[in-house]
């Protein structure tokens, strides 16, 4: 009983219990991550543009928290804005997903990054896209994982028919089109870097 009883005291002093103590508790927080991520202020400063005097009073609590600073930094250390001010949880642990639907496809982002690559599941019905292949290109980066069924790549001048389990990955301004021409659903998970980051892939020496 004394145990739990200390534990909950214990709790309560270090998780911010009212707006003003959430909002003091930002800066130690900002401190830490840049510490932990071995970021000097100059260099989150070239990041953020952010001045380096701004983010030191941001740190020491000298500057209040405000979201035109906290949004660039959440971008930097590609965490939710959540993580930056220390939110209080909910309550509730459940993940809601928000599915969009593009092109016929199902989206369902497994991701709340703001930045950097981020994970999807795609759920092609079959036939999806209907009609000829159409490639289209843009900027960033792909990975596609099949989970189930076939997915059909058009990469440039290759035709690809990929399966469960095969992996393909390819710089999004090559012209480029996907999609299910099975009569079965096809499910993909698909990681994608915006500004060209790439999966990093280790594998043992041969």
């Amino acid at each position: 009983m004394g145990s739990a009883s200390h534990d909950r005291g214990r709790e309560e002093r270090i998780t911010p219990r009212t707006t003003a103590q959430v909002v003091d508790a930002v800066g130690p927080r900002l401190r830490a991550l840049r510490a932990h991520r071995d970021v000097t202020l100059a260099g989150l400063s070239e990041q953020t543009g952010i001045s380096v005097s701004t983010l030191s009073r941001l740190e020491s609590g000298q500057r209040k928290p405000t979201l035109e600073l906290l949004l660039p930094l959440a971008r930097a250390y590609q965490v939710p804005l959540d993580d930056l001010v220390g939110a209080p949880q909910t309550g509730d642990p459940r993940v809601h997903m928000k599915p969009e639907v593009h092109g016929g496809r199902v989206v369902v982002p497994l991701t709340e990054r703001t930045g950097g690559v981020r994970s999807f599941k795609q759920v092609f019905p079959p036939g999806t896209p209907g009609g000829e292949p159409s490639l289209g290109s843009h900027e960033g980066y792909e990975w596609l994982y099949v989970l189930s069924g076939r997915l059909r790549l058009v990469l440039g001048e290759h035709d690809l028919d990929l399966g469960p389990g095969e992996v393909a990955e390819f710089d999004t301004h090559t012209p480029h089109w996907i999609g299910n021409v099975s009569d079965s659903v096809t499910e993909v998970l698909c990681l994608y870097g915006p500004q060209g980051e790439r999966a990093h892939v280790r594998s043992r020496p041969a």
